[in-house]
């Protein structure tokens, strides 16, 4: 055993016995322990020793007990939290079975109807959080507990009690708060004001990972990540995986949009579009609902457009041509014969007792000419 772990087992010694480490994140680093007065398991958090110093505990415990009113199914209660010998913990409940990002690495790619279950059970827990003032902040895989199937977002309000009590000493410490991978593009570029549309982002983030099997923007560094939430466009998901049906890509699309405000409303409107087949992600519009479109249908829309406008000038650039040769063929009758622009492929002559019309392949293109009564 570390001296840490040893300094930390005897610091919650009457409160916890700490029995294992179970992991290590950005913020903290997770123990199993037991809670000797209600005999439970639990999950002891404990922050960064450079964190811890930075936020002070005082400020970092008043926000945190804010989120200890979150109660829902699918949120990942905060049962207490205190400081002992210089460290901050926080202790939820011990979630028998497996992260999300334990699975991914399991599976790599998701079934869509564990994907959209998922992705419906987080997206629950995600708005009633937002509609009680809460932002999550670090949407993400490891964030995301799987009992029994059942779908629970841990770590609720930690980031946001981080964010208040350190402020700006924060970046003294060298960390950020969030994760590149799943940072919206304003959280990436420093913004403290962040509202739920931030968590649908990252939530979308994490629907494309379960679906393809890594995130939509990569990277070597965090900042080379962050960048690519800001400027690039959002990989195809069908070119990886073409049995994902189109209005899945399109919703995914739509919550990954650059700008909020492009973005759906709330994390419940992104998952009804992945579960409706009639989303189109139609670009909304003033005083509507409407939802940004494929890129690929607008695209072979106006693909064909062009093309259409192409062969119609060439048609007409050929007959003009045609008629020019072949007026010399004509009796004084017929020469006042002309093609407009609407190319009239049979027209009559001035007296009404001929027709012209155009013959033949389209090399030999001929001008036609007989009267009226003839067979």
């Amino acid at each position: 055993m570390t001296d840490t772990f040893d300094r930390l087992k005897t610091a919650l010694a009457d409160r916890y016995a700490i029995e294992e480490e179970l992991g290590a994140g950005g913020m903290a680093t997770v123990y199993l322990a037991e809670d000797l007065k209600h005999h439970r398991k639990v999950a002891v958090k404990v922050l960064r020793p450079e964190l811890a110093a930075a936020l002070g505990s005082e400020r970092f415990l008043q926000e945190i007990r804010v989120t200890a009113g979150l109660q829902h199914p699918n949120i990942l209660t905060l049962i207490d939290s205190g400081e002992a010998d210089g460290f901050l913990y926080y202790v939820m409940p011990y979630v028998q079975g497996e992260s999300l990002r334990d699975r991914i690495r399991r599976e790599k790619q998701l079934g869509l109807d564990d994907t959209l279950r998922i992705a419906r059970e987080v997206a629950g827990g995600l708005d009633y959080a937002h509609s009680m003032g809460f932002v999550h902040r670090d949407i993400k895989p490891e964030n995301i507990l799987l009992s029994q199937d059942h779908a629970v977002i841990a770590d609720f309000g930690i980031a946001l009690g981080v964010s208040a009590a350190g402020g700006e000493r924060l970046t003294e410490t060298g960390l950020s708060l969030g994760t590149p991978e799943y940072m919206s593009p304003e959280q990436a570029t420093g913004e403290r004001h962040l509202d739920g549309r931030s968590d649908t982002y990252s939530l979308g983030c994490v629907v494309y990972e379960m679906l393809v099997g890594e995130p939509p923007f990569t990277g070597t560094t965090a900042q080379a990540i962050m960048a690519r939430h800001s400027l690039d466009p959002v990989p195809s998901i069908r070119t990886v995986r073409s049995s994902v049906p189109e209005h899945v890509e399109a919703a995914v699309g739509r919550a990954l949009e650059k700008i909020p405000t492009d973005r759906f409303s709330s994390a419940s409107q992104f998952v009804e579009a992945l579960g409706e087949p009639p989303f189109t992600g139609e670009s909304p519009t003033a005083g509507t609902a409407s939802i940004a479109g494929p890129r690929t249908a607008r695209r072979a829309q106006t693909a064909l457009l062009i093309l259409g406008a192409v062969l119609l000038v060439a048609v007409t650039v050929f007959v003009l041509q045609v008629g020019q040769r072949d007026q010399a063929r004509l009796s004084p009758i017929h020469t006042q014969l002309t093609f407009l622009g609407d190319v009239n492929l049979a027209t009559l002559s001035p007296d009404g007792r001929s027709i012209a019309y155009t013959s033949g392949l389209l090399r030999g293109q001929l001008l036609m000419v007989q009267d009226v009564g003839a067979g």
